[in-house]
């Protein structure tokens, strides 16, 4: 398997911008497309090549990182006329670290091998703070062998990396993923508003229950961003909907029901119904406090 020098990445938001700095950190020459140009100004004023199709950045990059929003984002840019398995050249390693349908990351893997490339699907956790420490979860399904050759852009964007299986399994591990989320931030929110409801000052509470059974990485990092009144996007509410519905789809093909991660979508779908549809996952406090 030949060595990845070039690296392409599609997506360039919240998360895309971080992770492909950190590439262009450790040498990687990067190129980067996404659908708002002015997204990637930060990365190409730092050196990082702008394309204007993905086509161009499938011709002449040894392995494409895609960062979308939506399962049918993923379908057009991997499966599309103009898309990367269409056009790259044989050899060239496909990684989709969106958060997609594990059926999808299936048919894209069976697809890209019939043209010699190899495709992984390796969607990551830990958000915004994650992304910018280069600290990310990063779940990966694919050949053991394309995993393996490149490990090393993994390593430069996550800490705990696991391969999980064949392809698929890292879209698999992900709604596993968020369906742990899922409850957990309605029971940070309902804490923080029993606890500011109660008279109690919530930051001091937060030291008290952040450290023990009841600690998360929701409760340590999100809740602050509650009591501050900080709904900036780490993680759209929008996108994690999308992620919750995938997750009660693929939970009905197995024949399991999910009633908290059902609550959890009905509690966020009333939130975005409310106009918070992009802003981030914490703001599902504003249904309890005002």
């Amino acid at each position: 398997m030949a060595q990845i020098k070039t690296v392409g990445f599609i997506g360039i938001g919240v998360m895309g911008r971080s992770m492909a700095g950190h590439l262009m950190n450790a040498g990687y020459e990067v190129l980067v497309y996404t659908r708002t140009k002015a997204k990637a100004d930060t990365l190409v004023q730092k050196g990082a090549l702008w394309k204007s199709t993905v086509k161009e950045i499938a011709k002449e990059a040894d392995a494409v990182i895609t960062m979308v929003g939506y399962p049918s984002d993923v379908e057009e840019v991997y499966l599309g006329e103009d898309g990367l398995v269409a056009h790259a050249a044989p050899g060239t390693y496909l990684i989709d670290m969106t958060t997609s349908k594990p059926q999808l990351a299936k048919e894209i893997e069976a697809k890209a091998k019939e043209k010699g490339l190899f495709a992984l699907d390796a969607p990551v956790s830990g958000g915004d703070v994650g992304a910018q420490n280069g600290t990310l979860a990063i779940m990966i399904g694919g050949e053991k062998a394309a995993y393996e050759a490149c490990l090393p852009l993994f390593q430069q964007m996550g800490e705990n990396i696991q391969y999980q299986g064949p392809a698929g399994s890292g879209q698999h591990t992900k709604m596993c993923n968020q369906i742990a989320i899922a409850a957990g931030m309605v029971g940070v929110a309902e804490a923080m508003a029993y606890a500011e409801k109660s008279g109690l000052d919530p930051e001091q509470v937060l030291k008290s229950i952040t450290t023990g059974a009841a600690g998360s990485w929701s409760l340590s990092n999100l809740a602050p961003r509650m009591l501050k009144g900080d709904f900036e996007p780490g993680f759209y509410v929008k996108h994690f909907i999308k992620d919750m519905g995938i997750a009660l789809e693929e939970a009905e093909l197995m024949g399991e029901k999910m009633p908290g991660l059902s609550l959890a979508k009905s509690l966020y779908e009333k939130l975005s119904e409310q106009g918070e549809e992009n802003s981030g996952t914490q703001s599902i406090y504003k249904l309890w406090v005002k």
